[in-house]
């Protein structure tokens, strides 16, 4: 039968990934969830950016009170660096959401954000709302403080400091204090998490006054775990794997700080001091006490499906509640517990990942009941289809397996792609027009299937996702998400492609087809002044998932300009211009996300010289595949394989960004590359942070890295050098060179450097002195060694003209 799934399709929010196996506690594991149960108590811990938390507190308090924890992040990360990949702003925000999803995981805490994009670093807060919209990110944290009402509220940076940390550090402590003085539910208490870093030192903190301070020792130890509260945030913060902070788990006594700035200290270390966080907190919930206490304190480790009987009475009594806020937070904890202590398992698997709107599938479902309860199959709701009533006993152990057969998803839903990057963006701030998922880490965009069952005479509806399964040689039993897509999506390689004559570019665009037997029109949109042949390719596709070529000759416009190249396909069912971009790691679920398939044209007057290029891979650019536009021959270098004879061959050699910072073999390799420097080769250095450098010898001469920075990319540029061979030839590099930055013109810029190196440029951000470190050239035999902090990694992805004809000087520098 085929069947349509439009009426019902609904966002089901999921704090754990569909990606993910199927969650199946362990006894242990149930016992923690029913002290949770027992705790009505709540702390909201709010900072800027994915790996600001002190996931040592989130742990403490998750773990040590059995407190609902949240972690809200203002942004998702979109605008920090990459230690693991190639992926940027949007991409990098998506890996960096689910890390910290991947993060609460371990440490038993829960997720927000704000719509605030992470444009970059800022200096000091006014810098950070001159980009953001403030009013519509203090929305979004009254939001999540009026929904989430917690009693404790910790802020991970100062208010009062602006200008001593990044802007946006600060900038979250002022609206989480502003954001409270608005709110009607007033938590007990809101802390600052302090310690010696924000007094400048370990003396100057041992000094100061600490009778607003409370001193918690945290590092507890977790018998039922096994492991220590620091061990397991320590698991955690390692999950924040692009950022590099994997850290090392401690054990012993650990003291965190918490100033008090609002409410009253409380007088011993029980941070709950003063709040009911029993069932009697609720009207009505003495009863519901009276059952669960007596469930905890004689937990049967051995089988907790003997406690189904009094769980059903305990959520018989809290559907009885009229406190909608807390019934519905227990409502689903304990649905949980149920599900658990019954070892019932519920399943719904496609039999194929990816699907169009019209394509069929086929859906199986299981249900099992691993208990001796009396457990009833009375209905399966999916799909816009409620399946026969059941009334199927489970016995225990006795599997039961339903199919859905050429099932349709119809074309009322929407494609698969992440809630916040469906709407036009602006610099500063996501749009989401949906008030109910804006400040959510993600929603479920797989389709619900509601399995009705009856436990000891009471029905519950458990509410799980369509997912797809497949054995993997490697890993075994592997779960991605049911995905919705295009009938066609396409790409455009490279994301940039310069012209430096009138002569035309054959591009190439790959198509690959999300459904068999398909047919459509593949077409490039241009501004008219550049010219296309052909006009249009006709095309058709049998196999799914099967990818075709397609050539164009693209004839550039005479004056230099910068513009969009737009793949399109035209079908029977309307106008197609997605990309599919997948990206896949093995610490986090496989995320898909459909973005415009475009690349951007850039028509530039620029001459080069040299031809071969060796690359060192440092955290991770596309700076090697920009230069190939240029005609450059790109050789990425295997570190391990540096020789100096090996580098003859290069007209210059180019280091990644942060190489000294990741790549270990350069503290033996460096000499090398100073030897190729000294018989007449280039070697140009991208940034590199001052911590955990692999070797103080990242020049041939003495230079010092510092935090100095320009943060504004359109800060005025003033040529220290004007007559040095960098700025003349064979390109003459003048202000309009610095003007379409993107993001911030640099960063990590030496601020010490011995004679030998002359500084080419200087600029600075408002109310600064001149940062002259962004780039500094030394002679060195019959080379030059070049380092520079300008932020190439960022402005050659986006097509920045000036940027390709700086570098392009860079590489020519003596030639």
């Amino acid at each position: 039968m085929k069947r349509s799934f439009t009426s019902i399709f609904i966002f089901f929010i999921s704090i754990a990934t569909l990606a993910q196996a199927p969650q199946k506690l362990n006894s242990v594991e149930i016992y923690e969830q029913i002290q949770k149960l027992n705790f009505l108590g709540k702390v909201l811990y709010v900072a800027a950016h994915p790996d600001d938390e002190n996931t040592k507190l989130i742990t403490y308090f998750s773990n040590h009170y059995h407190a609902q924890t949240a972690y809200l992040s203002l942004t998702r990360g979109d605008g920090g660096q990459n230690l693991i990949g190639t992926e940027l702003r949007e991409k990098l925000g998506a890996i960096r959401t689910q890390e910290l999803l991947a993060a609460r995981r371990i440490d038993g805490g829960e997720q927000f954000f704000t719509r605030a994009n992470d444009f970059g670093f800022s200096k000091e807060p006014n810098e950070t709302f001159a980009i953001w919209n403030k009013e519509e990110v203090m929305e979004d944290v009254i939001q999540v403080m009026e929904t989430f009402r917690p009693d404790i509220i910790v802020n991970r940076f100062a208010h009062n400091t602006p200008g001593t940390t990044h802007g946006h550090h600060t900038a979250s402590a002022m609206l989480s204090l502003e954001a409270y003085d608005i709110i009607k539910y007033k938590p007990k208490r809101v802390f600052f998490n302090t310690s010696w870093w924000f007094y400048g030192s370990q003396e100057a903190f041992d000094a100061a006054d600490k009778s607003n301070l409370l001193a918690v020792n945290s590092n507890v130890f977790y018998p039922l775990k096994g492991k220590s509260n620091n061990e397991i945030a320590a698991l955690s913060r390692s999950q924040h794997k692009c950022q590099g902070f994997g850290t090392l788990g401690t054990r012993g006594d650990e003291i965190e700080y918490l100033e008090l700035l609002k409410g009253d200290l409380p007088s011993n270390t029980n941070l709950f001091e003063g709040i009911d966080t029993s069932w009697n907190r609720v009207k009505g919930g003495n009863e519901i006490g009276k059952i669960l206490y007596e469930i905890e304190k004689n937990f049967n480790f051995g089988n907790p499906s003997t406690h189904i009987p009094n769980l059903i009475k305990a959520y018989d009594l809290i559907q009885k509640l009229e406190d909608s806020h807390w019934k519905e937070i227990k409502t689903k904890q304990i649905i949980k517990i149920i599900e658990a202590c019954s070892g019932l398992f519920m399943e719904a698997i496609a039999d194929t990942e990816t699907i169009t709107k019209d394509s069929k599938f086929n859906l199986q479902l299981e249900v099992i009941n691993r208990s001796q309860s009396n457990v009833k199959l009375i209905s399966i709701n999916a799909l816009n289809i409620k399946n026969e009533t059941q009334n199927k006993p489970l016995k225990n152990n006795e599997r039961v397996s339903l199919e859905f057969k050429d099932v349709v998803v119809g074309n009322a839903v929407d494609y698969s792609n992440l809630f916040w990057l469906k709407e036009q963006q602006t610099e500063g701030m996501y749009q989401v027009s949906d008030k109910s998922i804006r400040i959510l880490p993600e929603i479920s965009t797989s389709f619900p299937v509601i399995f009705t069952m009856e436990i000891e005479g009471k029905t519950i509806e458990f509410v799980k996702n369509i997912s797809y399964k497949f054995n993997n040689p490697d890993d075994g039993e592997t779960y991605v998400p049911f995905t919705i897509l295009p009938e066609f999506t396409s790409s455009i390689e490279p994301k940039v492609i310069i012209f430096n004559s009138t002569q035309p570019k054959e591009i190439t665009i790959k198509v690959k087809a999300h459904k068999a037997n398909t047919s459509g029109k593949l077409s490039l949109v241009i501004p008219q002044d550049w010219k296309i042949e052909p006009k249009e390719i006709p095309f058709s596709i049998e196999a799914k998932n099967e990818e075709r070529k397609f050539t164009f000759k693209v004839y550039p416009t005479k004056p230099e300009i910068t513009s969009k190249l737009i793949a399109q396909i035209s079908t029977s069912n309307g106008t197609l211009d997605k990309e599919l971009v997948s990206i896949q790691y093995p610490h986090i679920p496989k995320q898909t996300i459909l973005v415009t398939s475009e690349s951007k044209v850039v028509k530039l007057d620029i001459a080069t010289k040299g031809k071969n290029i060796g690359y060192i891979m440092g955290a991770g650019d596309e700076v090697n595949k920009n230069l190939e536009n240029l005609g450059f021959q790109v050789t990425n270098l295997n570190p391990n394989e540096i020789t100096t004879e090996n580098l003859k061959s290069f007209d210059a050699v180019i280091l990644g960004i942060r190489a000294f910072n990741v790549v270990d073999e350069l503290k033996f390799k460096n000499k090398i590359l100073f030897d190729y420097v000294a018989n007449g080769g280039n070697v140009i250095v991208q940034y590199n942070t001052t911590n955990n450098l692999i070797t103080k010898e990242i020049a041939p001469y003495n230079i010092k890295l510092s935090r100095d920075r320009v943060t504004d990319e359109n800060a005025k540029v003033t040529f220290l050098s004007p007559n040095h061979k960098v700025l003349n030839q064979p390109n003459k590099i003048s202000e309009k060179d610095f003007t379409g930055w993107v993001q911030e013109q640099g960063l990590y810029y030496p601020n010490e450097w011995s004679s030998e190196f002359i500084p080419i440029l200087a600029s600075n951000d408002p109310g600064e002195t001149p940062k002259n470190g962004g780039l500094l050239i030394a002679k060195y035999g019959k080379g030059n060694y070049i380092y520079t902090g300008l932020s190439f990694f960022r402005e050659l992805p986006e097509g920045v003209s000036g940027a390709y004809r700086l570098l392009a000087n860079l590489i020519a520098l003596d030639k």
